[in-house]
């Protein structure tokens, strides 16, 4: 009789679950188990130690049912950006879009030289140059100081331009000045000789080569392209589209094809133009891709139920899988929305008119009709292609003022047949939502309003109503049943995921709640529901706004994926985006995977559709979405720092909303801008970063900032091409004391949490108030 495997090391497991990764495998219980020989006491034994990994942070998952994952870890494959070369001549890259203030420093990747008998392949891979945008397979290294991991190019999806972007301003003598626009160059410009300005003219955006290098001096530079014109084309977004790379200019071949499309009739559809479909949409929105109805459930078996039917944009039968328009959309990813203007993923053509679902014409869509139970529960749903009629065009506003009572031209024929019953269904389905309890974050979205001539007018906080809720509730109900529906099937698809936050992250937050008398509980499993309990402890207090913010921080990004690991934000364990696929890739996939499955047409999933190319397209898709909210962030950024260009040498009031080394980011009240006080500005002491305590402290004075702390700032500097604010601070800050350990900390509020904060455990649920997923809401 053979003894039972030994136990393997914690070290081995997490080796083996970082290959499975690598190699594109889900890990789960039983695959670490067959793997090592474990069985009886050993699978036990397992179980714990995935618990603990899992605990400690090193793991995501419990490998039942969801599958293990290293926590942290970047993606098997992952689209990149060539940095540099480092002293031996190798590639260095690191993850396209990145975000250091939520995701900490970069990782370093080693990019592998191809093996030489590779290169002469004819299939291999063209060579790869700094500034290159590569598709790359991630290897983690260990062992290594300086590279987190090795890449091995799969292939390069464009080749970088080693370019310098700012603004041109001329000179009298015929040279001119290069304004970068990258916050980190601020007043580092470059000279422009005469006769190597090309055809810029002053106040043209442009893009240079750097010449020469100089310890005295600025560099020289030459201009290698005009961009476009400030002035002309009133368009700070410029800018951000030119700096991220983003596509604006559809190709003529995709033009195209987009004006020979023709519109959609009943053939291969189901006839559902009496059926009276909706739209609601913020009031200057210009396509409507998801249209609504409801109704009461006549079926004696279903007492108290509904029937919501949720209608989407069948744009799958305009773009087919290959065609122009479809490469062109891959590349884009997702639609990119600036305050002045939006770079759609698909022509006017498609997206303003054959696939808007416009009242009183008939246009093909992709329906679900959901069965909900009295109780809001899902009883069954089924999905159907269509063609439809949208009974009426109405803006959130509209429709909230209906259901309150007060109706108007377009709104009072409908309320009671129409209307109400949306209202009713949504009742039922948001007590089911209140009972899943997802994520309930309560942060106030801020708008730009321009002017005719692309500046900022001012800067408003739209209501949050019932209307968005509603409206978001149903999307959420029938993207839930997109990814049922596909798994049921056995297809392929394009997950959206959302993971639990890093225990480092909520280490952070613990040591953020202590500094304002809440402790975070350090047991049980980690749900959306113990973030909801928080939130609704500080509901009303000075702290709501600020522990909103730093709760959003503490969460994982959501990304696209073809292997589902759940959604922790919405508390649901699968989920696909099915709603928008007029600005989102992932959307049109997921209707031609339903299209396949169901066999309603013959313009589904391509035959070439592998799990390994929907890991690709996932992949580049994520990376197209965190390039298009980083330019979007960073155009707002451009925006306010122009509105408040003419205001240098006003006092503000704001609040301190992150802390380094370097010093203080101030968040000022009523805008929302971003600026930053040099800890050199602070006063007349010396101060030290406080990790910790996210304070920085006087070593002298004792005199300390933390973050949250409320402050009184003047504006002293302003940079609107870079979206760069500098201030100094007015107010004075808290003093502390040494604690027992001999380290200065800042001493606790009196009453040992803060005004209006109840007891943890003691407050009620957060109350829900989730708006729909707009073009800034990426759930």
């Amino acid at each position: 009789m053979s003894s039972p495997a030994p136990e393997p090391s914690r070290e081995a497991i997490l080796d083996f679950i970082e290959s499975e990764r690598a190699a594109g495998r889900e890990t789960g219980r039983r695959e670490i188990a067959k793997a090592f020989g474990l069985s009886g006491g050993g699978k036990i034994w397992l179980k714990r130690l995935l618990k603990e990994l899992d605990e400690e942070g090193a793991t995501s998952g419990d490998g039942e049912e969801r599958p293990v994952h290293p926590r942290g870890a970047l993606p098997p494959v992952m689209l990149c950006e060539i940095k540099a070369r480092d002293r031996d001549g190798d590639l260095i890259a690191a993850p396209l879009e990145w975000n250091e203030a939520d995701q900490g420093v970069p990782p370093r990747i080693l990019v592998e030289r191809p093996r030489a008998e590779f290169r002469k392949h004819k299939s291999a891979a063209p060579a790869a140059g700094v500034g290159d945008h590569a598709l790359l397979k991630l290897t983690r290294l260990k062992g290594v100081d300086d590279y987190s991991y090795s890449g091995r190019i799969l292939k390069i999806m464009g080749k970088g331009k080693a370019q310098v972007l700012g603004i041109f301003r001329a000179l009298p003598d015929g040279s001119g000045r290069l304004i970068p626009i990258d916050k980190k160059a601020q007043g580092r410009e470059a000279l422009i000789p005469k006769g190597q300005t090309g055809e810029a003219q002053d106040g043209d955006l442009v893009s240079v080569a750097l010449r020469s290098e100089s310890r005295f001096g600025p560099p020289e530079a030459r201009v290698r392209e005009r961009l476009g014109s400030l002035k002309s084309e009133r368009a700070v977004s410029l800018i951000a589209i030119h700096a991220h790379g983003i596509p604006n200019e559809f190709a003529p071949a995709t033009i195209a094809e987009a004006e020979a499309a023709r519109p959609a009739s009943t053939a291969g559809r189901e006839d559902w133009r009496e059926l009276p479909l909706i739209t609601i949409d913020p009031a200057d929105a210009k396509d409507h891709d998801d249209a609504v109805h409801a109704a009461p459930d006549v079926d004696p078996a279903n007492p108290g139920g509904h029937i919501v039917t949720v209608a989407i944009a069948d744009v799958a039968s305009y773009v087919q899988p290959g065609s122009a328009l479809d490469r062109e959309a891959l590349e884009r990813g997702n639609s990119v929305y600036f305050p002045d203007r939006v770079v759609p993923m698909l022509p006017e053509r498609i997206s303003n008119d054959l696939c808007s679902l416009r009242g009183g014409e008939d246009r093909p869509a992709l329906a679900v009709r959901l069965v909900l139970k009295a109780d809001g529960s899902k009883k069954s749903h089924s999905f159907h292609r269509i063609l439809m009629r949208s009974a009426a065009k109405l803006s959130y506003q509209q429709a909230q003022a209906a259901i309150d009572g007060k109706p108007d031209e377009t709104t009072g024929p409908i309320r009671d047949s129409i209307l109400m019953p949306l209202w009713a269904a949504y009742g039922s389905a948001a007590r089911a939502r209140d009972t899943r309890q997802p994520l309930e974050l309560d942060l106030p979205e801020r708008k730009l309003v321009i002017n005719p001539d692309g500046k900022v007018d001012r800067v408003i906080t739209p209501d949050r109503l019932a209307a968005h809720r509603l409206i978001e509730e149903f999307m959420i109900l029938a993207n839930v049943a997109a990814a049922e529906t596909l798994e049921k099937a056995g297809s392929l698809l394009i997950y959206r995921c959302h993971d639990e936050p890093s225990l480092e992250k909520m280490r952070s937050l613990g040591e953020v709640l202590a500094s304002v008398g809440i402790k975070l509980p350090k047991d049980g499993v980690l749900q959306p529901a113990l973030f909801n309990r928080i939130l609704a402890m500080i509901k009303g207090s000075e702290n709501e706004l600020f522990l909103n913010e730093v709760i959003l921080r503490t969460q994982a990004q959501a990304e696209y994926v073809a292997e589902n690991y759940g959604h922790f934000g919405l508390n649901l364990r699968r989920y696909a985006h099915f709603t928008s696929p007029i600005r989102r890739y992932a959307d049109l996939v997921v209707h031609r995977g339903l299209i396949s499955a169901l066999k309603l047409g013959d313009d589904g999933l391509p035959k070439s559709a592998t799990l390994a190319a929907l890991r690709e397209v996932a992949t580049r898709i994520s990376a197209a979405e965190r390039r298009a909210m980083a330019a979007e962030r960073e155009t707002t950024d451009r925006l306010i720092a122009h509105f408040l260009a003419d205001q240098i040498g006003s006092s503000f009031d704001g609040r301190i909303g992150g802390v380094n080394r370097a010093g203080l980011f101030v968040k000022l009240d009523g805008t929302g801008a971003d600026g930053f006080i040099p800890a050199s500005t602070l006063g007349a002491d010396y101060y030290r970063y406080d990790e910790a305590a996210h304070a920085m402290i006087g070593e002298r004075t004792g005199e300390s900032w933390r973050l949250g702390d409320r402050v009184h700032v003047k504006l002293v500097e302003a940079a609107p091409v870079a979206g760069a604010l500098r201030f100094e601070l007015l107010s004075e800050g808290r003093h502390v004391t040494p604690d027992r350990s001999g380290r200065r900390g800042p001493k606790p509020p009196l009453s040992g949490r803060p005004k209006g904060v109840a007891p943890f455990g003691k407050a009620g649920r957060a109350k829900a108030r989730p708006g729909k997923a707009k073009p800034g809401k990426r759930r």
